[in-house]
């Protein structure tokens, strides 16, 4: 059993905008860890700071912080980091000074996610200073590089607490899942990216003389037309069907009268739990081999997978998060995996994990901005979250 501790309310709005006053662009910390930390230390939270460095990457500042020892453990997991504001003068408020306007706390970040991790650490304020003792665990996991190149925090940080021998049973990411309103969806899977790069190379010559010299154009164009052309699934009961999207064509040629040697290509394939990314790097080896089996041309493929499918089964876990949505929003959330990666695409390999956070409508655009009616909601959320998976 943990004893509550009486800590001093933490109100969601305040705690916003001091993270958003926190300019924490990827790979920055900005000092937005810092406010979350005196914040959670001051509530009880014993917390940790992990820093992680690669070659050819910078270091990253990571936190995290758990009150309480017992099982079951419930975590909330996000990012402290944001993307760059772009063109700071088309803003109409100072991005990094979390300016309310007209019910709104305008600036990078508010809704991509320090809105959500401001109402989750406010909700854990109010549940941790309830009367009585709770037996179980609460924590957060903040990283730092969601929106760069995702190596040197959640995976790292999962890694970190698997050697602590940290165990957790189920998370809840706050990304800004919703589409028109507080409560219309949760996230309770993603589909897997596979990004692939096609480079066929033939033999460079005089436009002139075509027999002696191996267009690679036509090859590649081929190959191109059996990817797009094969229809990869019809989707299912929590999957779209997959896609494969040809972003870019090239081969570099600036004259008129010259065979080109190479032609490239690059595509993305999102794809549902029908495929891993080894299965359709196999297909995708296949076909560029089927295509060029009676050709001079030779292929070379490199392909990078971000993140494989996974969903969350409905059960007692999203059970809860949806009776929590619909006693204070009145609304029964869709249950979708629709959208890009997360880093809930690595949490899943811990423990079961949903996503719900702030209406998305704004994240990484110009005055991004997340409403004060909705962070207040949300944090209420949170709150009925931690007050029905801890209710015995």
């Amino acid at each position: 059993m943990m004893t509550r501790t009486r800590p001093s309310p933490i109100d969601p709005l305040a705690l916003t905008r001091a993270l958003v006053r926190c300019p924490s662009v990827t790979p920055e910390e900005g000092g937005a860890l810092d406010v979350l930390q005196k914040a959670l230390e001051d509530l009880g939270f014993v917390c940790a700071r992990q820093v992680f460095a690669a070659p050819g990457t910078p270091a990253i500042d990571n936190l995290y912080a758990r009150f309480g020892t017992a099982a079951p453990h419930f975590s909330f997991a996000g990012h402290s980091d944001v993307v760059p504001v772009g063109d700071g003068q088309a803003w109409s408020a100072d991005p990094f000074k979390g300016e309310m306007r007209a019910g709104h706390i305008i600036g990078r970040g508010a809704v991509d996610m320090k809105g959500a991790i401001a109402a989750f650490v406010a909700a854990a304020a109010r549940f941790i200073g309830r009367p009585g003792e709770f037996k179980g665990s609460i924590s957060l996991l903040i990283t730092g590089d969601e929106e760069g190149p995702a190596i040197n925090g959640t995976v790292k940080l999962l890694q970190w607490l698997k050697d602590q021998g940290e165990t957790i049973d189920h998370c809840l990411v706050g990304e800004p899942t919703n589409v028109a309103r507080l409560g219309d969806m949760v996230k309770i899977g993603r589909r897997g990216s596979l990004n692939g790069t096609l480079t066929v190379k033939g033999v460079q010559g005089h436009v002139a003389y075509p027999d002696r010299a191996d267009n690679p154009i036509p090859a590649i164009l081929d190959i191109l037309r059996v990817l797009t052309d094969t229809k990869l699934d019809a989707g299912n009961d929590y999957f779209q069907p997959s896609n494969l999207e040809i972003v870019s064509v090239d081969v570099g040629n600036r004259a008129s009268n010259v065979i080109p040697g190479e032609a490239r290509a690059r595509f993305n394939i999102r794809f549902n739990d029908a495929h891993t990314g080894a299965s359709l790097s196999t297909w995708l080896h296949s076909v560029c081999a089927d295509v060029l089996e009676t050709r001079e041309s030779r292929y070379e493929l490199d392909i990078s997978v971000s993140g494989e499918a996974f969903v969350t089964q409905p059960g007692p876990f999203t059970q809860i998060i949806e009776n929590a949505i619909v006693k204070k929003c009145g609304v029964k959330p869709e249950f979708s995996t629709g959208g890009g990666t997360s880093d809930a695409r690595f949490i899943k390999d811990l423990c079961p994990v949903a996503e719900f956070g702030l209406v998305g409508a704004t994240m990484h655009k110009v005055d991004e901005q997340a409403a004060v009616q909705d962070i207040c909601d949300l944090s209420e959320i949170y709150g009925l979250i931690l007050e029905e998976y801890f209710t015995p």
